[in-house]
């Protein structure tokens, strides 16, 4: 049966890639004749650019794509402050669900997504195990683009694009202060200033430190500032130098709240809430752990009802060892922008931008509390079993525990110019427009891990030669930890490798408005990618085949990707659009290379999109309705013929033909009903898919952490109390999440997942001429829930809690 997604976009695509990426660097008082819809904002006027999703000119009703765009407006009245908590304001997009509380793990209708600032390359994607948990200090609107985007901006992922547009210079004077307090000793310092320098040369400056202790311990901190200096050569010419430095350190957490590995089928389907002492039976060849009766009878009444479906609950403790270390980034970042209209008709934007990212923490991978499982005909076999140490069952107890540190530096150069040209034949207006793009990734990984004395590492003569001494976890719900530190408990160097990843490509957009109607766009680009993987040698008690280095290897790849897209209008408020769209793009950004026929070719995605929009009330409500289907294709998997040292070359390792798909529908509306009442709400129903092998249906299972359903709504009301200069804005917010599959039937848990979920948030705020007061009080009715399905659990969301914020302005 296939599931539709329903998704309320609040649409808003405030001419983005004009007033920031292509066109916007001209005369900012250009900007404030541009019409545009937000998510959220006084100035709800529909007609507007859709930079972002065409770069073109065409308005959003004449738009053949499914663009989200969040605005200050919205971004400050939910006071927030990092891309995560942000999403929700976004539809279809959510949390991966192999999230290890690293950096910005987001997926887009259940697939991978491309992170951009001003359409630049902003970190992460394509399978990065390391990655920035990006914040909003200089963000003044999110936009997300849903689909392949490769022909207009490069080398990106299958979901579609994350566009975090940053604040530019402006000619007019403006200062901001602004101070935050809130629960877990939580505070920052920001300042905002920006000015012209001369008539022609304008600058800005954002600075912020922030400290929180986090709820459950979950630390952050963080420095950071943005600098930018914007110069008009002429009416037709403008540069802008821009530069960036974020330092961070954010404790990881990884696990969670783990779920029990108790498997129901390996107890004739009995769940954990009806199984018996007696239904927990030995292994009848003795390959397992044998259990008296009496831990037979311990370990049942250790059972609660949901054990091996959802994540067992211990309150606000948690599974991370003082062993771990935050994941400490340091980012900075250099970026150039040249404007440049040739003639009226004829305009041409060029961007080059360097990167680099360091990243290093310590994490704890794997704490796995086995119950009971028949694996592969063998009743708790060690070391998937209880924990048994001297006739003494522990059964909260976690093995296969896995420590691992990683230390990872990511530099970038990316160019991209766009040349176009707008010109008539007839009565058809028609744009042209040739994009070129190059980018270059250059990353040096280093993992080492240590692990619990289920790690044992034998020799070809069955010698011992590693094996893990840190200690077990008796209690996942109060840890015993380790002492001493990382270092002290013989970690093994497990990865160790150089990898570059280079890609260019070319391409030619059309737009015509035909009359009628009808407005079409038709793309298409060729794209190359070049990955080069050089392994420098690891552990040889982990690996003695990967001990020694090995020579530079290199594969190459390249394709042509394309975009059809049509929309009718039949009145000016009322638009019909269907979109076509092909992207490809490289498998993984960490991935080894081997240099012959064994390198996979680069993924390739699809797009299908068929919707409506329409508006109404003097242009201040916009809604639309968007059926769509997307997939990411030429997935490997094993083929079940092949025998390692038997097979003939004609057999094949592996097939290529897997996919991972996601159908569904979105309905989106924004609305500014009038001066005192605003209201966005977004929702979705989407079936998320993997099919990495189609010939079989085990694999036919939910994509990870995609729930069917979401739905948020936000709602302010300006109220004209006490005959104040300014109304009093009070807004109410919720939002509701699906249950999240945790899908891992080879952990023995093949049904589990993370409940659903629904939160109220509240604000209230008060700007005078230069101050505003806010207080925010986040999940109002204090609801206990899972905010991310982690790899084998949930993460608990916060509680309760209030943040007050306090801007002034010069």
């Amino acid at each position: 049966m296939k599931h539709f997604r329903y998704s309320v976009l609040a649409i808003a695509c405030a001419s983005t890639f004009l007033a920031t990426n292509v066109y916007a660097e001209q005369a900012d008082e250009s900007l404030d004749n541009v019409e545009r819809i937000t998510v959220y904002g006084r100035q709800n006027q529909v007609v507007m650019n859709s930079g972002l999703a065409t770069k073109s000119d065409m308005s959003l009703m004449e738009t053949p794509a499914a663009v989200v765009v969040v605005d200050q407006e919205l971004i400050q009245a939910q006071a927030l402050t990092n891309l995560q908590d942000l999403v929700r304001n976004i539809s279809g997009v959510t949390q991966a669900g192999n999230n290890y509380g690293i950096g910005d793990n987001l997926v887009i209708r259940g697939l991978g997504a491309n992170y951009t600032y001003d359409g630049m390359y902003g970190g992460a994607g394509l399978g990065n195990t390391f990655n920035p948990t990006r914040s909003l200090t200089n963000v003044e609107s999110v936009e997300v683009l849903k689909g392949p985007a490769t022909g207009l901006y490069g080398m990106g992922s299958a979901g579609g694009v994350i566009n975090l547009i940053e604040k530019k210079p402006q000619f007019e004077s403006k200062h901001a202060f602004t101070a935050e307090v809130g629960q877990w000793n939580t505070y920052s310092l920001e300042a905002d200033s920006t000015a012209a320098i001369t008539d022609d040369l304008a600058y800005r400056v954002v600075a912020k430190t922030a400290r929180s202790d986090g709820y459950r311990d979950i630390g952050t901190d963080r420095d950071e500032i943005y600098t930018s200096l914007k110069y008009v050569l002429d009416d037709s010419q403008d540069l802008m130098l821009s530069a960036s430095y974020i330092k961070d350190a954010i404790a990881v957490d990884s696990i969670g709240h783990p779920i029990r590995i108790f498997n129901s089928a390996s107890v004739d389907g009995k769940t954990a809430g009806e199984v018996t002492w007696e239904d927990l039976i030995n292994d009848p060849n003795n390959a397992g752990i044998q259990l008296t009766e009496a831990q037979r009878k311990q370990l049942a009444d250790s059972l609660a009802a949901n054990d091996g479906l959802t994540p067992y609950a211990f309150g606000n403790a948690g599974i991370i060892s003082p062993m771990a270390k935050d994941n400490e980034g340091e980012e900075l970042r250099f970026k150039l922008t040249h404007n440049i209209y040739f003639t009226d008709n004829l305009f041409l934007n060029q961007q080059l931008q360097y990167r680099d990212y360091t990243s290093g923490f310590a994490r704890q991978t794997g704490a796995y509390n086995y119950v009971y499982w028949n694996r592969r005909g063998a009743i708790n076999a060690d070391p998937r079993a209880p924990l048994v140490e001297d006739g003494v069952l522990y059964p909260f107890a976690a093995r296969r525990q896995e420590y691992r540190k990683v230390d990872a530096d990511e530099s970038s150069w990316q160019y991209f110019a766009d040349l176009r040209y707008d010109f008539q034949i007839g009565d058809i207006d028609n744009e042209l427009l040739i994009n070129a793009n190059y980018e270059d990734r250059d990353i040096a990984f280093k993992q080492y891990s240590i692990y619990d004395a289920d790690k044992v590492i034998k020799n070809k003569a069955g010698e011992v030669i590693y094996q893990g001494s840190l200690p077990y976890i008796y209690d996942i719900r109060n840890p015993n930890w380790a002492e001493g530190s990382f270092e002290d408990h013989d970690p093994l160097l497990t990865s160790n490798y150089d990898k570059k990843v280079s890609a260019w490509g070319v391409g030619v957009q059309h737009v015509g408005y035909l009359g009628y109607g009808f407005t079409s766009r038709i793309g298409v680009a060729f794209n190359q990618i070049k990955q080069t993987y050089e392994h420098l040698g690891v552990d040889p008690r982990y690996s003695a085949s990967r001990a020694q280095p090995t020579p530079e290897a290199d594969t190459t790849d390249d394709g042509m990707t394309y975009n059809l897209g049509l929309t009718y209008m039949p009145t000016d408020d009322l638009s019909f659009f269907v979109n076509h769209s092909k992207g490809r793009t490289a498998y993984s950004i960490l991935g080894s290379i081997a240099g012959n026929d064994t390198d996979r070719d680069d993924s390739e995605s699809i797009s299908d999109d068929l919707g409506m929009r329409f508006k109404a009330f003097n242009d201040q409500m916009l809604a639309s309705l968007v059926l769509f289907k997307s997939s990411r294709t030429n997935l490997q998997y094993s083929n079940p013929d092949y025998e390692e040292g038997v097979s003939g070359p004609s057999v094949p390792k592996h097939f290529y033909n897997g996919s991972e798909e996601t159908t569904g529908v979105e309905f989106d509306m924004n609305a500014h009903l009038n001066e005192q009442w605003m209201v966005n709400v977004n929702a979705v129903y989407q079936d998320a898919r993997d099919k990495k092998d189609p010939n079989r249906s085990s694999y036919d299972t939910r994509q990870k952490g995609v729930p069917y359903v979401t739905a948020s709504a936000w709602v302010t009301y300006g109220a004209d109390w006490f005959a104040l200069s300014s109304p009093i804005n009070i807004s109410l917010g919720a939002k509701y999440v699906d249950d999240r599959s945790t899908n891992s039937t080879s952990f023995g848990i093949p049904d589990g997942y993370v409940p659903s979920y629904t939160v109220v948030d509240s604000a209230i705020s008060y700007d005078a001429d230069s101050w505003k007061l806010q207080l925010n009080v986040n999940n109002l009715f204090n609801e206990e829930y899972y905010s991310k399905a982690m790899f084998l659990g949930g993460m608990p969301g916060e509680e309760r809690n209030a943040k007050l914020t306090l801007t002034y302005r010069l």
